[in-house]
């Protein structure tokens, strides 16, 4: 049997009200005046017959896709990070928007940036979304200018587009403090050896809690390598090992955490009755699997995803107000992920 089309009209007599409310309710016209129950009705009587806006109608109305484009640098393939992809796609599809994904190597050339650009550009998306793979400054491709676009977890050098990062120095200071409420007053840190706005926000966190509690700095306390599980090994070990060794260690990030974990071992140190380590990053693979599990510090990254979204919502809006502070970037808090890898200090 040929199913019966369901169209605007039939919408506007099933809740009773005229072919210019349902038009107005369904496209969600600003400064249209309706009210709560009305909208209410129209759209339980367009769900309840099946009946859909045609994309390609209004496109050609509004001069609009309804598509957003996203380009990741290896966020895509990476399950870390990947939590930046759901909080973007769940965001737009409350939106009505379709999420086009472009997903590229982290070291991918300037040429690769502006081909994947013009992709998206040909395909008339809306705006543009740029995700980089960690927090840090990049000079974005000149195609995109023209198109709203918002950058995740990343600042543009040239100040001109909006974005949204995580709060390095407040979550290094969330990190230290747990140490510093269980007891610990010898607290190692063992950071990132490149320059980037993590590695420079986290030691200026760890610096700020110590002196808030009255703790003095000591820099034979704080050793930099690559971010990466065997530096972080050679790292603990070299400052576990030395006289006088912290009673506590502040890691970079979970991997390097990992690395510590190895080097108490080989020690013969129990955590967390002899060492007491937090992380950073919330990368589950590793902080709920290592034994006993890892308090570390999370990342907002769904967050920063759904932000993103509803930011250049209102850009393609037209709402300019929301590009004025693209010199200072919003910046999402990073809470502490509580395990079992903190306890008091012995003796």
């Amino acid at each position: 049997m040929e199913q019966k089309h369901v169209g605007i009209r039939d919408v506007a007599k099933a809740a009773g009200v005229s072919v210019t409310t349902v038009s107005h309710v369904l496209n969600e016209t600003p400064y249209a005046r309706t009210s709560a129950d009305t909208r209410r009705k129209v759209k339980e009587a367009a769900k309840a017959l099946g009946y859909g806006p045609n994309r390609m109608a209004q496109s050609l109305r509004t001069k609009r896709s309804g598509m957003i484009g996203l380009l990741s640098e290896e966020i895509a393939t990476t399950p870390h990070a990947g939590r930046i992809i759901l909080g973007a796609q769940e965001t737009a599809r409350r939106h009505d928007l379709t999420l086009v994904i472009i997903n590229s190597e982290r070291d991918a050339s300037d040429s690769t940036h502006r081909a994947d650009v013009d992709a998206l550009v040909d395909r008339q998306v809306d705006g543009i979304l740029y995700a980089t793979m960690y927090h840090r400054e990049i000079s974005l491709p000149a195609n995109l200018s023209g198109t709203p676009a918002v950058l995740i977890d990343a600042v543009d050098r040239a100040g001109l587009v909006a974005s949204v990062v995580p709060d390095e120095v407040g979550g290094a200071r969330t990190a230290v403090q747990a140490l510093l409420d269980a007891g610990h007053r010898r607290i190692g840190f063992l950071n990132n050896s490149d320059d980037v706005p993590a590695t420079r926000g986290r030691l200026q966190g760890y610096r700020e809690v110590l002196d808030a509690t009255g703790v003095q700095f000591d820099e034979s306390l704080v050793l930099s390598a690559v971010s990466e599980p065997a530096e972080g090994y050679a790292a603990a070990l070299r400052i576990l090992s030395a006289d006088n060794p912290p009673t506590a260690l502040f890691c970079y990030n979970d991997r390097m955490a990992m690395g510590a974990y190895r080097a108490a071992a080989e020690l013969g140190l129990t955590i967390p009755r002899d060492l007491s380590i937090v992380g950073f990053d919330n990368q589950q693979i590793i902080a709920e699997n290592l034994h006993p599990g890892l308090t570390t510090v999370a990342l907002p990254h769904y967050e920063m995803g759904a932000w993103a979204v509803e930011t250049l919502v209102e850009l393609i809006q037209g709402h300019e107000e929301h590009a004025l502070p693209t010199h200072y970037p919003t910046v999402l808090p990073c809470p502490l992920v509580t395990r079992e890898s903190i306890a008091a200090p012995r003796g």
